[in-house]
């Protein structure tokens, strides 16, 4: 391929060259969300993070069949073995069907991933809709004698498993270390050994959401669904498998346990991770209630918001930071996101406004170049994003007549800003709205300020001055330029 991607690889804990398995096809998997309630903050970034790889592949020349699935059943609490279903108890609740809960739930982040303009994966499979794949993996395990039935449910036999591969081997944990920190739990005597975890869980009377297997009616563990739907749809070994850093231990472990045990060896090669969105150090996310909802930056109605935020300054600030680092929520931090997608923007928008000159002192190339080797670089956005702002001073420089641009140049300009912006950034502009409203509000300040040009030009210097005057009072910035004027309105 073009362009080499080198990517942190979490089983290896060290940067690998992307080599795909079946060139140039690439299997990917990402965890999906968990359809119990409105997607928040921490949902938005690995769903950010995972379409700016599928973006990029694809941008290689890589024929990519990306998989997000929905979790809509059996997610019990962490471990997927006590409590009660998350989706059964809102639907218990609110006296609604579990799947009507499921489908609110699935279309409201659905809409929250367009507006943020993340693309729709190749297949979305639900659980709830692979349970015969699920039973089968776990009779897989079953006959390879890694799991034992007890009571009605079947257990996956960590120890007996350790002694022939090794169990931790993704989250660089031992079995004792799994022991140590694993709690007993009520009602589970069941189990051999705390750290064994759920494949199949026997459904208690006022369980809801049940079906029928060898063992009896239950309901498949947490971390069956992606192993059997990953090797249903991308086969026994597939690339790139991917989620929050939070998954490692245990689902992804437990993936990987399933995996070995049910054919003999692991079906990812690269497994990939972003870290976690916190507020004041903590981890965002429903369980601990500090989560704010998607929604709620849009519309600026959570307590801790001072005001609303736009998509895509969620989905800049989110691409500021490398996808391994943490991301920490501040008023602070967004509104500095939002003057800086503002100044990207202006970039693009002032490209158009550049009258190429017959030679160029500057170097275009060069951008382009670095934008490349910064993506291939374990997709370091923030870099990315560094040098598409140095490529707005170019822009501002040429404007100024600072400097100059030719016709070639500044048609490889216009393609890199929207190459990495749009096409693999996965940035749009903001303007405008449905009803057309504020394409008219902008015609009217375009309409004053013509206004004042023609009393400029008619020496008129009270009306000048007092259009520029009212307009920078409403917050407006007003720029006279050789062609006329500009204009943007400050927040």
């Amino acid at each position: 391929m073009e362009h080499q991607l080198t990517i942190y690889n979490t089983l290896d804990r060290k940067k690998e060259l992307f080599v795909p398995l079946h060139a140039p096809h690439v299997g990917m998997y990402v965890c999906g969300p968990t359809v119990y309630g409105d997607a928040h903050l921490g949902h938005a970034r690995p769903a950010i993070t995972f379409d700016v790889l599928f973006r990029y592949l694809t941008h290689s020349g890589y024929k990519v069949r990306y998989v997000r699935n929905i979790t809509d059943v059996g997610h019990l609490e962490h471990d997927a073995d006590d409590g009660e279903d998350k989706i059964a108890k809102k639907a218990r609740l609110e006296e609604l069907e579990p799947m009507e809960v499921v489908q609110y739930y699935l279309n409201r982040y659905h809409k929250a991933m367009d507006a943020l303009n993340v693309l729709p994966p190749s297949i979305e499979p639900h659980a709830s809709g692979h349970i015969i794949e699920q039973i089968e993996l776990v009779s897989k395990i079953l006959e390879a004698g890694y799991a034992y039935e007890s009571e009605g449910s079947v257990y996956f036999d960590v120890a007996k498993y350790n002694k022939d591969y090794h169990y931790g081997k993704l989250s660089g944990r031992n079995l004792d270390d799994v022991l140590n920190t694993t709690r007993d739990l009520d009602g589970q005597n069941e189990k051999r050994n705390p750290a064994d975890f759920a494949l199949w869980k026997k459904a208690q009377p006022e369980h809801i959401m049940r079906w029928p297997s060898p063992w009896g009616d239950g309901f498949p563990g947490w971390h069956a669904e992606c192993t059997a739907m990953g090797r249903k749809y991308l086969g026994e070994h597939f690339d790139i498998h991917g989620g929050g850093m939070d998954l490692i231990f245990p689902h992804h472990e437990c993936e990987i346990a399933q995996s070995v045990a049910s054919q003999g060896d692991d079906m990812v090669h690269y497994w990939m991770h972003n870290n976690m969105i916190t507020i004041n150090g903590t981890k965002m996310g429903k369980s601990l209630g500090n989560f704010i909802t998607l929604d709620e930056f849009f519309s600026g109605t959570h307590k801790l918001l001072t005001q609303a935020y736009t998509p895509m300054t969620i989905r800049f600030f989110i691409l500021q930071a490398h996808y391994r680092s943490t991301v920490d929520f501040s008023n602070e931090a967004l509104q500095a996101s939002e003057k800086g997608l503002q100044r990207l923007m202006e970039a693009v928008d002032n490209l158009e406004k550049i009258t190429p000159a017959a030679t160029s002192t500057v170097s275009v190339k060069e951008i382009r170049t670095k934008c490349y080797e910064a993506m291939n670089d374990d997709m370091n956005t923030p870099i990315v994003i560094a040098n598409l702002f140095e490529g707005a001073k170019m822009i501002n420089n040429i404007i100024a007549g600072n400097d100059t641009i030719s016709a070639e140049d500044l048609k490889d300009l216009k393609e890199t800003f929207h190459l990495f912006s749009f096409e693999i950034l996965g940035l749009k502009e903001e303007k405008g709205s449905s009803d057309g409203r504020e394409a008219a509000y902008g015609k009217v300040v375009d309409m004053l300020l013509e206004q004042r040009v023609k009393a400029k030009a008619n020496k008129d210097w009270a009306t000048s001055d007092f259009i520029r005057n009212e307009l920078t009072a409403l917050g407006f910035e007003i720029k006279d330029t050789k062609d006329g004027f500009e204009w943007k309105l400050n927040k």
